[in-house]
């Protein structure tokens, strides 16, 4: 199969981001990437284009994980307590889910995706709790949060029988 190299001038999934010189095979880019004006043919006029294409990455990259380490540091301040109904010896009614959490955020002027908080199942039991929260692909943060109870009757309970 025959094969041509390309600049992507836009992010392609899989493929590499803007400013990339990827090699395809020729028909996906005579068929999808050019007419999308998702890639340019390499030549000797495209050179001075790629240089400046990479160079705004660069600059668009830095604030973006600028703005990914602003947040990062609002996160850290923050702690949630999450008051849930329990029942008998603890027992939770519901969960604490990625979406209550991500409400709390938004009330802390905090704006984040559904796809950010790695919380794969929903929180079922009293106690400390951690997930990851992914703001870059280079920058993270492990957030603690609390889910007590209620009643404060099952905590004085818990408390008395672990005594």
């Amino acid at each position: 199969m025959a094969t041509t190299e390309v600049l992507l001038l836009k992010p392609v999934e899989s493929l590499g981001a803007e400013g990339d010189q990827v090699t395809v095979k020729a028909g996906y880019a005579r068929n999808y990437l050019l007419p999308q004006k998702m890639a340019l043919p390499i030549t000797q006029g495209n050179r001075k284009y790629i240089e400046s294409l990479q160079k705004q990455r660069a600059e668009r990259e830095a604030k973006e994980i600028a703005g990914a380490e602003a947040i990062r540091q609002k996160i850290e301040k923050l702690e949630f307590t999450f008051e849930v109904k329990t029942g008998e010896e603890g027992k939770m009614f519901g969960a604490v889910t990625a979406g209550d959490l991500l409400e709390r955020f938004k009330e802390n002027g905090i704006e984040l995706d559904k796809k950010q908080v790695a919380l794969y199942s929903p929180i079922k039991s009293l106690g400390k709790h951690t997930t990851k929260i992914k703001l870059h692909k280079e920058v993270s943060i492990e957030f603690e949060f609390d889910v007590v109870s209620e009643d404060g009757e099952v905590e004085a309970a818990e408390e008395e029988t672990e005594s």
